[in-house]
């Protein structure tokens, strides 16, 4: 049995903290939510997956330090713009022979870096990886057969995450392309809602699978602008995840943009949904970072022009349609 520490408890740190658990390992997570803590230990229960059960194995505490000490590894499990904040509280009492694995999707919002960015800077010298690819929460946590990617420049550490996270209903593959499994990750999220948006707007499967192609290649653009492999985008992480964002219930990201293009304001969307919605943190980010690097993507910028300059989803469906000609 070892010690597994999982910083933070929504709902994919719960998943994983369950399905870790019910490996035999020894699971500690930290939340920063008293009342999450009390749920965890005392009913066995988690507020973000309500139908699950958290294994006898597992505890969760507020104090961070319990939770880090003594962890073979570390899983950090909170919403991108928490993360350097995060890492803050604990980064020094990480020693050495502990591996970092970060869980978490997304960007930076104010420096516009990738969370493996961000990681070099707050924990220089430390072992890490980044775990990504199509996984929703609410599967993994009831054992639904399910494929990730760890993706590191250190074979330790991906020798270890196979090591304690494969089984039958989950597969880990491997990569040494960090930097495109974190923005595969990432940009897919936007990609989602926006396809939401499309059906909220109820334009069916052609626009669906219109934007869905696009925005890949978008993703695509900027990522290998940003040094990513482009064959990385193709794989889990990319259009896998893309996928499974795009096209399931289960997706926050999704089901956010669904309501925007049912006439709903994003506030009511983060209200209904209860929890972070990554893509919204992350569209005027990726709308930065395609003008730094001069890259052409016309669906980040109607979605950015939606939230931010009160477009009409459906003008901005229009906009993108009428556009000039060109070659695929």
């Amino acid at each position: 049995m070892r010690k597994i520490a999982i910083i933070g408890s929504g709902s994919w740190g719960s998943a994983l903290a369950i399905y870790l658990g019910n490996k035999g390992e020894q699971v500690t997570v930290w939340s920063f939510a008293e009342e999450e803590r009390d749920l965890i230990n005392n009913e066995h229960k988690c507020k973000f997956l309500p139908n699950c059960v958290i294994p006898e194995g597992v505890y969760c505490t507020t104090n961070i330090q319990e939770a880090v000490d003594g962890a073979e590894l570390i899983l950090h499990v909170t919403p991108s713009k928490f993360v350097r904040e995060t890492i803050v509280k604990y980064k020094d009492f990480v020693k050495e022979d502990q591996i970092v694995l970060m869980c978490s999707k997304g960007l930076e919002p104010d420096s516009l870096k990738t969370l493996d960015e961000v990681i070099e800077e707050e924990l220089p010298g430390i072992k890490y990886g980044i775990l990504s690819g199509p996984s929703h929460a609410e599967e993994v946590s009831i054992g639904i057969p399910t494929a990730l990617v760890i993706a590191s420049n250190n074979e330790e550490v991906k020798s270890k995450v196979i090591e304690i996270f494969r089984s039958n209903t989950l597969r880990i593959y491997t990569s040494s392309d960090v930097k495109g499994v974190e923005l595969g990750g990432a940009l897919k999220n936007i990609i989602a809602f926006c396809a939401g948006i499309s059906v909220g707007l109820e334009l069916g499967d052609n626009t669906f699978a219109a934007l869905a192609t696009r925005g890949l290649v978008e993703i695509v653009r900027l990522g290998t602008a940003m040094g990513a492999k482009p064959e990385t985008f193709y794989g889990l992480s990319g259009l896998g995840d893309l996928i499974v964002t795009c096209s399931s219930e289960h997706s926050r990201n999704r089901r956010a943009g669904k309501m925007i293009g049912q006439g709903h304001t994003i506030d009511e969307a983060r209200k209904e949904i209860g929890m972070v919605i990554e893509s919204v943190d992350n569209i005027d980010v990726a709308y930065q970072l395609a003008k730094k690097y001069n890259i052409d993507m016309p669906i980040v910028d109607s979605v950015y022009n939606v939230l931010y300059n009160n477009l009409d989803p459906r003008e901005a469906v229009n906009t993108l349609m009428t556009r000039e000609p060109k070659e695929e």
